[in-house]
């Protein structure tokens, strides 16, 4: 399992503890950023425990009361493959576009 933080405006001592720092490109994907930093800010976790196998169960207990919109994705942080992410999760509607950008940037 591999750890990830995101939005970290600075390299910090504790980034020794993850695999891997993740600076989110805020100007490729704005919608998706301010979402992340907004949950963050919220208190959400801002650390994402790579859990891929957990990833559908956390995005159905994620999106439970929140339907489906036409022209939106339900865009969660934390993110469902995390193992931070599921029940609790912040949920906010996105454009497409931006949502699956986002998810693809952090995919690879």
């Amino acid at each position: 399992m591999g750890h990830a933080a995101f939005l970290a405006p600075e390299k910090t001592a504790a980034e020794v503890n993850y695999d891997a720092t993740l600076y989110f490109p805020l100007d490729r994907y704005p919608e998706t950023g301010d979402h992340i930093r907004d949950a963050i800010a919220a208190g959400h976790s801002s650390v994402c425990t790579v859990d891929r196998h957990g990833a559908e169960a956390n995005r159905e207990e994620a999106l439970k009361g929140y339907p489906t919109k036409t022209g939106y994705d339900r865009d969660e942080w934390p993110m469902a493959m995390c193992e931070e992410g599921g029940a609790g999760a912040d949920i906010r509607y996105i454009s497409p576009s931006d949502n699956r950008g986002a998810g693809s940037w952090v995919g690879n």
